[in-house]
């Protein structure tokens, strides 16, 4: 109830209902989210992931980030900066992320213990096009709903849905190739290796084998005596003397068993440079949003 809440105080107003103290509100009231003001709210960002920072508590309104913008021109307020200080923290914390999944890695396989650049190899010319009209359709989709134009708002997000599914295929695309480039260049494993040789048969224990000859026997002499549940039991027992024999282990050189014979067979997860997850050739990719946003507001 509360999320439809919130979408309708974004699409409609806080005061649709005609609230003389909703009327009154300001821009800078404690209450209104100034990140949404500028422009991005993290907790917009990352829902439904493992960064989602929860729904945000404060009021999100397109009038208010309106007046906010006018403010702004007119050097009044300015909130950019309290942006770039959450954006700057949050980059800290991914940083953390990526520097514990490494060391993750580390501890299993240090080959494996790669940070793939997805920033450089998801950057090419059509990829910063289609991002280039992805925001300009949002902003475009931002008019339409403080027009109060809801269908033109949906087409326009519909196109921006597209944009990004095709954008997220090519990233993918591009980030297989760099995982394949990765791959290619490990050690591989010998294509032949030698057959081990024939485990040499070991002689029993006498005294494990004396005791098994005993438990034959007395399973001999009951089943005999129509006492079958009895004689397997002895049974049983014998087979698991048996099993007790002592086996020979196999002596192969362990020099000859490289990090590459393991390694070669699981070499999927890599270590995202941007949030620190730990990447699949099948995962889709998100874009670096945070440092996409921190140098906007720096230039």
């Amino acid at each position: 109830m509360d999320a439809f809440r919130k979408q309708l105080d974004v699409l409609m107003g806080a005061n649709r209902n005609g609230d003389v103290r909703e009327v009154n509100r300001k821009y800078y009231d404690r209450d209104v989210c100034r990140f949404y003001l500028v422009g991005l709210c993290p907790h917009e960002l990352f829902q439904l992931t493992k960064m989602d920072m929860g729904p945000c508590p404060k009021m999100h309104s397109l009038q208010l980030r309106k007046e906010y913008q006018e403010a702004k021109e007119k050097g009044v307020d300015n909130y950019d900066r309290d942006l770039e200080d959450v954006i700057d923290r949050l980059i800290v914390e991914c940083d953390r992320k990526i520097n514990r999944a490494l060391k993750r890695l580390e501890d299993d396989d240090a080959k494996a213990a790669i940070a793939i650049s997805v920033s450089e190899v998801t950057q090419t010319p059509e990829i910063d096009e289609m991002s280039k009209q992805i925001k300009e359709k949002l902003k475009e989709a931002d008019q339409y709903d403080f027009e109060g134009l809801t269908d033109m708002k949906i087409r326009v997000m519909e196109v921006v849905d597209e944009l990004r599914v095709k954008r997220a295929d090519k990233q993918s695309m591009l980030l297989l190739d760099a995982f394949n480039k990765d791959r290619a260049a490990l050690p591989q494993p010998v294509p032949n290796p030698p057959a081990l040789p024939p485990f040499p048969a070991v002689a029993p224990d006498p005294h494990i084998q004396e005791r098994i000859n005993e438990k034959l026997k007395r399973a001999e002499e009951l089943g005999e005596q129509g006492m079958v549940d009895e004689a397997r039991k002895e049974m049983d027992e014998a087979e698991a003397l048996r099993k007790l024999t002592p086996r020979q282990e196999p002596t192969g050189d362990p020099a000859k068993f490289t990090a590459a014979d393991v390694r070669i067979t699981d070499q999927k997860l890599r270590v995202c440079d941007i949030c620190g997850a730990f990447l699949s050739v099948y995962d889709r990719l998100m874009g670096p949003v945070f440092r996409e946003v921190l140098l906007q507001l720096k230039n």
